[in-house]
């Protein structure tokens, strides 16, 4: 068998995406590729090697020390499997898992011949530790193929009565679990029953019924982002084991597709999949998902350079170095100390896997990345790696990794002495990820994650009895981090299912019960197929799974490492359908609340301004300031002065609030809380136990028992509209909140306008909401529009301008100076003598949210 090397080969650079340029650089990588000269018959024996090593690792991978925990695994779980496998079946292969009806149990059921074929297929040189009875074995590799050949005659070969229940298992679970036996026990199959692998292939094409003629079609609504990238790696795959040039290459370019940068105004087959110019990924149409179908799609990519290095199947010449930007701007910023956030992972929130283990698999494919690129960007990659295995609460299990040789070389770097651990992202920076609606701040003491939702990024994913109560996630929910913690103590499955999910942090929301799916209609989906509802059709989806807000204001502006983000609260568009009478009468639909929210971030603080809040439906309404979760037993404390000075210590209703200061000292962590408005704010500190199939319907019946602490304002039904605006101050002591009200400064707020000022950082920060011009200090602003400004040296300011709307051509900032000038051309902004005035005027069109930033010199300008 052929060796895949571990080192780099020969150097090949090239430019990254350029609309990822941002205000500081993000590290550039380049990568290695392999000379691409074998001939077709070689590349396709050449592949048929990658794909079992990169399964079953090679003599050299497998005499390795680090490698045989993971030898071990497999082995056992193979040699399990093989002792339990029936010799004549009847209705099953494997005990306990009943066939003909059940499609989970099928795809178990070749999941569990693909282990035994690993074991097979493993090489056990003298030095590993595992026993090589399995190895070569050719009475395994018997049955397994008979094993084959039964569940293919019996319940895979018909596809009129083998297609029931979820369409993923039949055209993407099973095909990859059969792809890769296969490919495994290639040589047994073609000795033992040389039609099996063909009349597999066969089979698994008309299987592929949303396809053209058991291919892909790119116009498919199934064949998009990671759902396209696991099918055409099955065809890969496929192609190797069949000796089909030409589904190999097809497939290839197929999954190639997967990785252009999205533009919305010119989308590729109607897709709104993948990944976008600010760094956001976008899976089923419009919901953020960079830390779910993200990391397999990094999978997929890393597998797919992986299985093709050496043979003659090449790639794009500039996808490895693409994967940088993927890497410095969509994945390592999302994950906060080695733990992936909540806002970007879907449904999957409610899965009781941890952030940490989410990472855990961006670790792998940065480690297979490593291998590739040049010395320089191998050098960035490797310290990444060992940033993130020397943090205390990550615990990275090299045997999870899928293939050997990435162990091997996970190993070889972290004990590399000579490498500085270095993260990926620097210590203050802010990602605006307009395009998913979402936010996420970084400090050295803190990272501040803010999820929003609009007409063009859903509120929510709920789907098949997970994340079963999700309906306020994407309304300006936030998620702070605290340095040093351990996120599994504060967030995770455990968050979502002890915390009131109409309060969970930074959200508004009407006083009221709210139904699960299944406890509305008895199943896990509306159905009514006269209406079109059925499990995966286009209005489960719309209404159901994943629906859209109805509102146009939802983003904001950075600049350098500081932002401010903007959010109008509105309905669902299940709500908006219901009422314009497009929806069956039986259809249940919730309604929102009302509130207009800004959120400012600075250093030490991020500044909440909200208007607005109210309801039009007579219900009261609950405004969550922010959330937490301790563990029962932490020492937990609470304490504060209103704003004539009185002391406040403890749960209760705090009136005049002037400062607020909670505690963790078991885990030795402290937030503070400023409030620039009079309200009146409930501080709850209640202990809450449920089971995690309270958010999960699959989840085991597991009891969680937290202690919830929260700041809440809530707003008796028929009230007027209400304001709110306080600071976030994260690691504060009391001292310093007793002295912080005066920094930041409210400038402006109201219904159409939040501003901000901080004297400190000479920063003012802006939110227009309505149309027209609006004065804000000595600027002028053309709203709706995001602005910061920032004085700099030498008598220059910063301006920093976005769209929220997405919908402007233009945006207008005068200021009031006739003698102001650009610093530099812009290609995107121009300026006008007005009335003593300048006035800039600011190209936004086709822009998706993202800022445009021009130096002025000028002068009072902030």
């Amino acid at each position: 068998m052929r060796m895949r090397s571990v080192s780099r080969r020969t150097v090949l650079t090239a430019t990254g995406v350029a609309a990822l340029a941002a205000a500081f650089p993000a590290p550039q990588l380049a990568f290695a590729a392999s000379p691409r000269n074998a001939t077709v018959a070689e590349g396709g024996s050449a592949l048929l090697e990658n794909i079992v090593a990169s399964l079953a690792g090679t003599s050299e991978t497998n005499a390795a020390a680090d490698v045989q925990p993971k030898l071990e695994k497999l082995y056992a779980t193979a040699k399990k499997n093989l002792d339990a496998l029936v010799s004549d079946p009847t209705t099953e292969l494997f005990p306990g898992l009943e066939l003909g009806s059940n499609d989970r149990n099928l795809e178990t059921t070749y999941q569990r011949l693909f282990e035994i074929a690993v074991a097979i297929a493993m090489p056990v040189p003298a030095a590993a530790s595992v026993p090589d009875d399995l190895s070569r074995n050719a009475d395994a590799a018997r049955r397994v193929i008979s094993g084959l050949r039964w569940l293919f005659d019996t319940y895979f070969e018909d596809q009129d009565a083998g297609y029931y229940g979820n369409w993923y298992n039949w055209e993407i679970g099973i095909p990859t679990h059969v792809g890769r036996t296969l490919a495994l026990v290639h040589a047994d199959v073609a000795e033992a029953d040389p039609e099996l692998a063909s009349q597999y292939v066969s089979a698994m094409d008309k299987y592929l019924r949303n396809g053209i003629d058991g291919d892909v079609d790119l116009d498919s609504r199934f064949h998009t982002g990671a759902n396209l990238a696991d099918i055409t790696t099955n065809r890969i795959v496929q192609g190797a084991v069949v000796g089909d040039s030409a589904r190999i290459t097809k497939a290839i370019s197929d999954q190639l597709t997967v990785y252009q940068i999205i533009d919305p105004y010119h989308l590729q087959h109607g897709v709104t999949d993948g990944f976008y110019a600010d760094g956001s990924f976008i899976q089923h149409s419009s919901v953020a998902y960079t830390g779910s179908y993200g990391i397999g799609l990094l999978e997929r990519v890393t597998t797919t350079i992986a299985m093709l290095d050496g043979t003659s199947y090449s790639t794009e010449p500039d996808l490895e170095s693409r994967i940088n930007d993927w890497l410095a701007t969509s994945f390592s910023p999302v994950i906060v100390e080695g733990w992936m956030m909540e806002m970007i992972k879907g449904r999957a929130v409610s899965r009781t896997a941890t952030g940490y283990t989410n990472a855990t698999k961006v670790v792998e494919s940065v480690v297979a990345l490593s291998a590739l690129a040049t010395e320089e960007s191998a050098a960035k990659l490797n310290a990444y790696v060992a940033y993130l295995h020397g943090l205390a609460h990550m615990s990275i299990a090299p045997e999870s990794f899928s293939d050997p040789a990435n162990i091997v070389r996970y190993a070889a770097t972290v004990s590399d002495g000579s490498i500085s651990p270095q993260n990926l992202v620097p210590e203050s920076a802010t990602f605006a990820y307009n395009a998913m609606d979402r936010h996420v701040h970084h400090r050295g003491a803190y990272t501040f994650a803010l999820a929003r939702s609009s007409e063009r990024v859903s509120k929510y994913e709920y789907m098949s009895g997970e994340n079963l109560r999700p309906w306020f996630q994407g309304d300006g929910a936030h998620y702070l981090y605290l340095a040093g913690d351990d996120q599994t103590e504060a967030f995770g499955v455990d968050y979502f299912t002890v915390t009131d999910a109409m309060q969970l942090a930074g959200v508004t929301a009407p006083v009221e019960d709210r139904a699960t799916i299944p406890e509305l209609y008895g199943t896990p989906y509306y159905d009514n197929p006269d209406a079109g509802f059925t499990s995966s059709s286009v209005k489960q989806n719309t209404y159901v799974y994943f629906p859209l807000g109805t509102n146009a204001y939802s983003g904001g502006t950075t600049l350098g490492a500081y932002a401010v983000a903007g959010m109008q609260q509105s309905d669902d568009a299940a709500y908006a359908a219901k009422q314009a009478g497009d929806l069956p009468d039986d259809f249940v639909v919730y309604a929102n609340s009302r509130s207009t929210k800004s959120w400012f971030m600075f250093d030490d603080e991020i500044v909440v301004v909200a208007s607005g809040i109210g309801d039009e439906h007579d219900r009261a309404t609950v405004t969550t300031l922010d959330s937490r979760m301790a563990g029962t037993a932490d020492a937990v404390s609470i304490s504060g002065e209103t704003r004539d000075g009185s002391p406040v210590s403890g749960a209760g209703t705090m009136s005049s609030p002037g400062w607020l200061r909670y505690a963790n000292e078991t885990r030795g962590n402290a937030l503070g809380y400023v409030f620039y408005t009079d309200n009146t704010i409930d501080v709850r500190l209640e202990s809450v136990e449920r089971s995690h199939r309270f958010i999960r319907t699959s989840n085991s019946d597991t009891l969680v028992s937290k202690t919830v602490f929260d700041l809440s304002e809530t707003r008796a039904a028929g009230s007027e509209s209400g304001m709110l605006a306080y600071a976030i101050v994260p690691g504060a002591t009391a001292e310093s909140l007793a002295n912080r009200r005066s920094e930041p400064q409210i400038v402006e707020h109201s219904d159409d306008v939040h501003a901000v000022r901080h004297d400190g950082l000479g920063l003012l920060g802006i939110n227009v909401f309505s149309t027209g011009e609006h004065e804000i200090g000595k600027l002028t602003v053309d709203g709706p529009a995001a602005v910061l400004a920032q004085n700099a040296d030498r008598g220059r300011t910063v301006i920093a301008v976005s769209d929220p709307t997405f919908a402007r051509d233009t945006v207008s900032i005068t200021i009031p100076d006739n003698r102001a000038v650009l610093d530099d051309e812009h290609p995107h902004v121009t300026a006008h003598r007005v009335k003593g005035a300048t006035r800039l005027d600011f190209t936004t069109r086709h822009a998706y949210g993202a800022t445009i930033t021009v130096t002025v010199r000028g002068r009072g300008i902030v």
